[in-house]
């Protein structure tokens, strides 16, 4: 399937981390933590954690520990379809569309839970026709972004006429947690919030760029390393210290796979999910001569987005930047599952 157009959208309140560490200190929820727990995450945001700034969409962020599991559902309920729907309608303005013209809309999300899921609230605020496709992927996590694709390519493959239209959207403001656990105090100082969207359809759009080449490893007897659970009605993010080395030995698996399926072209360069400074060191070790530099610049922009970072990352690369004859780009993420999944993206 052939790109038209890829659009991003993060909200307007931008924070450094010294001002997140201003937010913790004045909350009731700094005083509950332990000795540790509060040099941690002072170390963290005080540090080079490769965050520069993150964006929040909860609006009620001075208050963001003390708010219920109602009301930060409620907070992803209103937010999650308002910066999907900004980066839909901006991606289907450069591909020269209006909404009714969509005949498909996948949406990934893991930082909320909605039913009917944030593909009707984007439909219904964007005006999609009444029979358009509707598919919301969630569970998946961190790495949705790439499987997401692959179900967008089913749908293409069966009707390549179609207009497909995909938005990842995460509000991992509406999932922060403090406790005293170091995963959950990672994951408070890394992730952001952001939505990416892109469009696709069966025949070429500017620069003839597709995506093709999809795989996916599962490796289930990790699960406990990286998941949500729920906690008094609130998603708590459990990170394990392995996981940037268990990233890394999935992300070589799938890249050593790659390379004997016969695709005719080299990859020249390599897009991943920017999950930490520390996976991205670990990345750049199995994947020597593929510097990850988009990626990093992304995370330092707007933090750990989880699921539609790869696709910010891409975003990124594209502005000054495209693959060509010469070799395809390869679009690796993971996450919760333990997951892993990839794909190329390439000139035709």
């Amino acid at each position: 399937m052939y790109l038209h157009a890829l659009a991003t959208a993060v909200p307007p309140a931008t924070f450094t981390p010294v001002q997140c560490w201003d937010l913790i200190q004045r909350s009731p929820a700094h005083a509950r933590l332990g000795r540790r727990a509060r040099l941690t995450l002072s170390t963290i945001l005080h540090g080079d954690s490769g965050v520069a700034a993150r964006q929040f969409a909860v609006p009620d962020i001075e208050n963001l520990f003390t708010l219920t599991g109602d009301q930060l559902n409620a907070a992803f309920r209103a937010e999650a379809p308002r910066l999907a729907g900004r980066a839909l309608t901006a991606a289907l303005a450069r591909a020269g569309l209006v909404a009714a013209e969509v005949d498909a809309l996948l949406v990934c999300t893991c930082t909320g839970y909605l039913c009917p899921g944030v593909s009707s609230y984007v439909a219904e605020q964007l005006g999609l026709r009444a029979n358009a496709f509707l598919q919301d992927l969630v569970g998946l996590g961190c790495g949705a972004a790439i499987p997401m694709l692959r179900a967008a390519a089913a749908v293409v493959a069966a009707n390549p006429a179609a207009v497909v239209a995909c938005v990842a959207v995460e509000i991992c403001s509406a999932a922060f947690y403090l406790d005293d656990d170091q995963g959950v105090l990672v994951s408070a100082c890394l992730f952001g919030d952001g939505a990416a969207a892109t469009v696709w359809r069966g025949t070429p759009g500017p620069g003839g760029l597709r995506c093709h080449g999809f795989d996916t490893l599962h490796l289930p007897a990790e699960r406990d390393r990286l998941r949500f659970e729920q906690r008094d009605g609130r998603l708590r993010n459990l990170l394990d210290p392995a996981v940037p080395a268990l990233a890394a030995g999935a992300v070589a698996r799938l890249f050593a796979a790659d390379a004997t399926c016969g695709h005719p072209r080299p990859v020249r360069r390599v897009l991943a999910h920017p999950g930490g400074r520390d996976v991205l060191d670990a990345l750049e070790a199995v994947l020597p001569g593929f510097p990850l530099d988009a990626s990093r610049r992304v995370l330092r922009a707007h933090g750990n987005m989880s699921s539609p970072s790869v696709l910010f990352a891409l975003e990124e690369a594209l502005c000054d930047d495209r693959p060509d004859a010469a070799g395809d780009w390869w679009l690796v993420s993971f996450g919760a599952g333990f997951s892993a999944h990839a794909c190329r993206f390439g000139a035709a």
